[in-house]
């Protein structure tokens, strides 16, 4: 795995990737750092665990970081399966299961935080703390799905049978398009060619092209949306820490509508980091690391004056 962790650093805080057995496959994964709290990183569609690379390395000092590529995505397995968020769930809960991690502290965007309040909402005991940006939730109309008119009508069309077939299991267009021009500034060919890597065929692909179909907007898929709105009760009723991260204009989310939200919330701190899309993690990494560093502490000893109170 790329990073930019300093070669002097111990060599706990240094990744390194293994591999577990998950379900009826593998699940591939990073890991680093040794003591402190377990801090769970969870990517979206169609990244990997590649995109905590230059964040890991700020965190992994102060906890055990680990970050799963989701099934079908990066190095992990790609069995015969739809690829609903149904399937996401059952792998993830599998994979923490095998490494055996209960308490977490929480790391997220995009599809990784859906996992993340689903999660959530069923342990909420096991969560120490969540940090999150350009979320997934239920969204009532197209218009209040994308902050760019153009990325609405990109999804429609994926979402649309015969076209999305063609835009994603064909042309790649959501890693060749549609994450580069989410991300402000130019990525690297050897950063392309790591995105490129886990999709090189259209049977590869499949995981990319359900995801945009699962988004809950306008009520559908039904399922996937009433699963959402039950989460999200739950994230507005949970004390946990939280840590909301917004860019300008954002993807998913605008820096105003972000901080009204993190508003609403108990316990959640928000943070605008400046000019920034939907791929934070690609223009705002340092800046994401140490915030998360900064605030792992604070996460513990909230934990601990609740076990004491």
């Amino acid at each position: 795995m790329s990073s930019k962790a300093n070669p002097s650093q111990p060599v706990a805080t240094t990744p390194r990737r293994s591999q577990v057995p998950v379900l009826d496959s593998t699940m591939s994964y990073v890991e680093a750092g040794a003591s402190g709290p377990t801090v769970l990183f969870l990517h979206g569609n169609p990244t990997s665990s590649y995109i905590w690379r230059n964040i890991i390395p700020h965190v992994a000092p102060f906890g055990r970081c680990v970050a799963p590529d989701l099934i079908g995505y990066g190095q992990s397995g790609k069995p015969d399966i739809d690829y609903r968020f149904f399937d996401q769930i059952r792998y993830l809960d599998a994979f923490l299961d095998a490494l055996d991690i209960s308490d977490v502290v929480l790391v997220a965007q995009d599809w990784g935080t859906a996992l993340a309040f689903h999660l959530a909402a069923r342990l909420p005991r096991c969560i120490l703390g969540l940090a999150f940006m350009e979320f997934i939730r239920p969204f009532a109309r197209w218009e209040d799905f994308h902050q760019r008119p153009q990325a609405r009508e990109m999804f429609k069309a994926l979402r649309a049978p015969g076209v999305g077939e063609k835009l994603v299991l064909e042309d790649n267009v959501f890693v060749e398009k549609v994450l580069p021009a989410s991300v402000l500034r130019t990525m690297s060919n050897e950063e392309m060619d790591a995105y490129r890597a886990p999709f090189p065929t259209p049977q590869s692909r499949k995981p990319v092209l359900r995801l945009p179909r699962e988004m809950p907007i306008e009520g559908q898929p039904a399922d996937v949306a009433a699963i959402s709105a039950h989460d999200h009760r739950a994230l507005l009723l949970s004390t946990y820490p939280k840590l909301l991260f917004a860019g300008d204009p954002g993807a998913l989310i605008g820096p105003q509508a972000a901080q009204e939200f993190a508003a609403g919330l108990k316990n959640c701190r928000f943070i605008n980091l400046g000019p920034g899309a939907h791929y934070l993690q690609e223009d705002h990494a340092d800046a994401i690391g140490s915030a998360i560093a900064g605030w792992l502490p604070e996460v513990v000893l909230a934990n601990r004056t609740g076990e004491l109170a």
